[in-house]
């Protein structure tokens, strides 16, 4: 039995590809996504191909993956290793409307993390609001 697309991307396996969680309170009609990807206990997780994500991510939010990812950059926060969860750094108790992340592959000669191994990288916005970010080494969470 193979490992779904989502463990694979958590992995490190799916280079190529974004991943993007929605919850169900985010999106009006989420069920008719849930072919496209994983269902989660309050949303659902879709990993496809880098450009199809930033179009997906486009029509599922109506923000820009790129500039949403700038956003979310000049705050770290903790995102939960299945990506479907995080602490926001800016209020006590709120949740994740969606999650944007993708996968760098391992690059020795940029040190730090990307020593370690691959790389990835995830970007929330959380019901307050808040865009934050949060990057780890693919499979050691």
């Amino acid at each position: 039995m193979s490992d779904s697309p989502r463990t694979e991307f958590l992995a490190g396996e799916r280079t190529d590809d974004v991943a993007l969680y929605l919850a169900d309170s985010f999106v009006d009609d989420i069920g008719r996504l849930e072919k496209y990807g994983e269902r989660a206990d309050d949303g659902i997780v879709i990993v496809v191909d880098g450009d199809s994500g930033r179009n997906a991510f486009t029509v599922g939010t109506g923000s820009d993956a790129m500039a949403f990812a700038q956003e979310a950059m000049k705050i770290e926060g903790t995102i939960g290793a299945d990506l479907t969860s995080g602490e926001c750094p800016e209020c006590e108790g709120g949740t994740v409307d969606y999650v944007f992340a993708f996968a760098e592959e391992q690059n020795e000669e940029v040190g730090g993390l990307y020593e370690e191994g691959d790389v990835i990288h995830a970007y929330a916005r959380c019901t307050c609001g808040a865009a934050y970010s949060h990057k780890w080494v693919a499979g050691e969470r």
